[in-house]
């Protein structure tokens, strides 16, 4: 158990993610995608270019790590020091996926430091990274508890074989409903179209994030997704738009709606339903039975690194069960280790029975992260959808 001060940095630290998650996608367009052909000519393909391993380790016993706001347990980097030898210096300077890249693209281009040797950019971005050539190969030998990690996400589509990344958080995009309103339990994206519901349904304004479930439903491999299976998704949601069944489209901002009673079934990101249901104990979540999408945030040294070994060590430090689970008690997302049971018990029960931290295989099974797009694809991807959202 823990007390009231950690309850509420918790809390506020959920609110904190699912806030930037959204703004990390819907700046896609205005941001990332927007990138230019002199920029991707200039820095990716043939053009990619490493520092020498004597750049890569000349930062010495300090490692410089840039992570999320509240996205880190008290105490973990002072034990890592004391156990390793390494000085960290940590800040929370990792605001959003698109406007870090727009801060850092130049350096990294110019191979220039970015005054950090370990960053945690979602998956999405960690695609765009690894496609431009700015990322560091790791080695696996220096992370021998990578062992502990789940195998679907070493393999993940954004980088197969876990070669320039390692997963640090995921979490789920499912939808979550309120069983006093409904009346009936909810089980797939089909109930997002009951007329019953009309007017009092809300789904994410994010491409990726709004029509993920809905491919999967349609059995849609989210790693291969086409222009033309995203048009016909996002044809679908209009239909039930215009037809006034969805209220409106959201970012974070579902949760008033939801709570109050306003929206009865809504898309929903995992880490905000802990807190919602403390607020309204009627609302329940789920990964439909279609499937749905599901996040990643990775740990990465971008070539510009000072302490590759470092940086290696610090991967290697937080795959340690005892470790993690001390991580996760913190963060209540979906930890990205396999068997942390016993490890969860140990710091907090509850967590071991809550399937929003600690979901179990056959939900896991359901929930599928989205593949690499090319930018011209996803450019058009998310234009057919805002045509739909208003976005």
């Amino acid at each position: 158990m823990t007390d009231d001060s950690t309850n509420a940095t918790r809390q506020f630290a959920q609110a904190n993610w699912s806030r930037r998650r959204f703004l990390g996608g819907g700046a896609a367009l205005s941001g990332g995608l927007m990138l230019g052909p002199t920029l991707l000519a200039g820095c990716g393909g043939d053009s990619k270019t490493t520092a020498s391993s004597a750049d890569q380790n000349s930062g010495g016993k300090t490692l410089r790590i840039s992570n999320w706001p509240l996205y880190m347990a008290e105490g973990f980097n002072a034990k890592f020091e004391k156990e390793t030898g390494y000085k960290v210096s940590y800040k929370e300077n990792f605001q959003d996926n698109e406007v870090w890249f727009a801060a850092n693209k130049d350096a990294l281009a110019a191979n220039q430091d970015i005054g950090a040797d370990l960053v945690i950019p979602t998956n999405f971005m960690t695609a765009r990274l690894i496609n431009l050539g700015w990322l560091t190969k790791l080695d696996h030998a220096a992370i021998p508890n990578m062992a502990n990690v789940r195998p679907e996400l070493i393999d993940g589509a954004w980088d197969p074989g876990a070669v320039y990344s390692m997963p640090y958080f995921s979490g789920f995009v499912g939808m979550a409903y309120n069983k006093a309103e409904t009346g009936r339990k909810i089980t797939s994206v089909d109930d997002l179209w009951d007329p019953k519901f009309k007017g009092r349904v809300s789904m994410f304004s994010d491409m990726q994030d709004g029509l993920g479930m809905i491919l999967k439903s349609q059995g849609i491999d989210l790693t291969d997704v086409t222009l033309d299976q995203v048009q016909a998704a996002a044809d679908l949601v209009a239909e039930k738009n215009q037809g006034g069944q969805i209220r409106r489209f959201t970012g974070n901002d579902f949760q008033d709606d939801l709570t109050s009673g306003n929206v009865i079934v809504a898309q929903v990101y995992s880490g905000d339903v802990a807190q919602l249901q403390e607020d309204n104990p009627d609302i329940e979540f789920l990964v439909p039975e279609g499937g749905c999408s599901m996040f990643v945030d990775t740990m990465v040294a971008p070539i510009t690194t000072h302490n590759l070994k470092g940086a290696e060590a610090w991967m290697n430090f937080v795959y340690d069960r005892d470790n993690y689970a001390s991580l996760t008690d913190f963060v209540q997302y979906i930890p990205v280790l396999t068997d942390m049971d016993d490890a969860l018990a140990k710091v907090n029960p509850e967590l071991v029975d809550n399937p929003l931290v600690n979901p179990s295989p056959e939900m896991l099974a359901k929930a599928q992260e989205w593949g690499p797009l090319k930018e011209a694809e996803e450019a058009a991807m998310i234009k057919a959808y805002a045509e739909v959202t208003g976005g």
